[in-house]
């Protein structure tokens, strides 16, 4: 489970291909050999941190100017053996994607509920990044159209613990049953890549300006496919990581001639985001490594014009879970903060999930509209008389306080994430959290002076523990 960027590949100007580097000619001129200089530097390493986690001390670190949560790191240092990024207390992003904060900022309404579509979500830094700026009653949908792509986003949203998430594996054709449902929806594209250039070399070797015009082909169809899913008057934010025409502007045209207005942004000169305004009235804003300290992205912004009817909620037909009676209910409750706050539903497989009320109707809706999902916190199973904590439970922003837990070292609490048993200093008894510096890092259960070690198997550690 190493999420960790890939590391620069000492790419050399003399390695990128003839056809990008007369294309990059083109748009940058006299600037070309600095975009060169560029690649074989050393990346950035930025993080993002989740404001509902917030144990990290940031006093010294520099601020992405365009993130209020985004902070460059002096070095890189191995995020897979720091607890604090496997409870979910930040984001390991690359600083240019998040200027997608900057634009909500500038042109959605963030201070109500709203519905949102991540539509290529994994492997997550853009939906968590969605999670912490909306208001908390809204409702977010992540969805990743490869299905092997699903565990990573599945496993980030766990650890960013949000309980008003969908995660969803579905094409985009797929939601044509959620027309004009969403408030905004995010697109940020299959691209060629050219933006990751320093970072991937395999993104140089695979560059080819047939591959360029086979990404603008797809990017239009999920375009196409995203276009209805929005209400009028809803905003459409579309990105990608390249710098070329036919993905970026060429796309932006097309939005604009097929009932959108694109939005400009107010940028400060200082962050030196190149504005790039189409004869159509769109705008884009792209991101050069050699001006931004970043990789190379663009980003544009466009509000719906045209009429989409919109699908209407009923939440009464068939559905798949069913709601939990009273004594289980009042069993389920005692995990959560305000449980007042949440309905309890068991899924087919027995799973226990918590639907946050304020969202209820709109999931049970989900429940009939989206055939591959999984919603609402999950909380656990029921064995007989005893409940078991799921450990997405234990990462969760709306876990009670007050659940009996046990902090740990840092030797301990990498020994938990290579799912070691561990052995205590007093005697313990039944589920306990493990911590980390007051962060949940998942479950435990005391038997006399041992405890046993609930991390799933999927998110063990195979890194050696004493690279420190």
């Amino acid at each position: 489970m190493n999420n960790q960027t890939p590391s620069p590949s000492n790419l050399l100007p003399t390695e990128l291909p003839l056809a990008f580097r007369a294309q990059m000619q083109t748009l940058l001129g006299e600037e070309l050999p600095s975009f060169e200089a560029a690649l074989v530097q050393e990346p950035p390493v930025s993080i993002r941190i989740n404001p509902r986690k917030r144990v990290l001390d940031t006093e010294s670190l520099e601020r992405v100017p365009w993130c209020a949560e985004g902070f460059y790191l002096p070095e890189r240092p191995s995020f897979t053996l720091d607890p604090l990024f496997q409870a979910g207390a930040y984001y390991v992003q690359e600083a240019s994607s998040m200027l997608l904060d900057e634009a909500l900022r500038q042109t959605v309404k963030l201070e109500r509920p709203l519905r949102v579509l991540d539509l290529c979500a994994a492997p997550g830094g853009k939906s968590t990044l969605l999670a912490s700026a909306l208001h908390p009653e809204s409702l977010l949908i992540c969805n990743e159209v490869i299905r092997s792509r699903v565990p990573v986003l599945r496993e980030n949203i766990d650890k960013w613990g949000y309980p008003n998430v969908v995660v969803s594996n579905h094409d985009p054709e797929e939601f044509g049953n959620l027309n004009g449902f969403f408030d905004v929806v995010v697109v940020d594209a299959p691209c060629s890549g050219e933006g990751l250039f320093r970072k991937d070399h395999q993104a140089v070797q695979e560059w080819s300006e047939a591959n360029v015009q086979l990404c603008s082909a797809r990017q239009k169809r999920i375009l196409l496919a995203a276009a209805p899913l929005i209400d009028q008057g809803g905003i459409l934010i579309y990105s990608t990581c390249t710098y070329n025409d036919a993905e970026n502007d060429d796309n932006l045209r097309y939005l604009a001639q097929n009932g959108f207005r694109g939005r400009r942004l107010n940028l400060p000169a200082e962050w030196k985001i190149e504005e790039r305004q189409t004869t159509d009235g769109a705008f884009g804003y792209q991101c050069y490594p050699h001006r931004v300290k970043g990789e190379g992205f663009f980003i544009s912004v466009f509000q719906k014009t045209g009429f989409t009817p919109a699908v209407k909620l009923n939440a009464r037909t068939f559905r798949t879970i069913r709601q939990l009676r009273p004594r289980e209910t009042a069993q389920a409750a005692q995990w959560l903060k305000t449980p007042t706050e949440y309905s309890f539903w068991e899924k087919p497989n027995q799973d226990v999930i918590a639907l946050p009320k304020a969202l209820e109707k709109d999931f049970l809706f989900l429940d009939n509209a989206l055939r591959n999902k999984g919603f609402g916190l999950d909380m656990g199973v029921f064995k007989g008389s005893d409940f078991i904590p799921a450990h997405a439970l234990a990462l969760s922003t709306a876990i009670a306080e007050k659940l009996p837990a046990v902090s740990l070292p840092r030797e301990d609490a990498l020994r938990y994430f290579k799912k070691e048993n561990l052995s205590l200093s007093e005697p313990a008894k039944g589920w306990l959290l493990a911590r980390y510096e007051g962060l949940n890092i998942g479950w435990m259960k005391g038997v006399g002076n041992r405890v046993n070690n609930y991390l799933p198997k999927d998110w063990r550690i195979r890194m050696d523990i004493r690279e420190l």
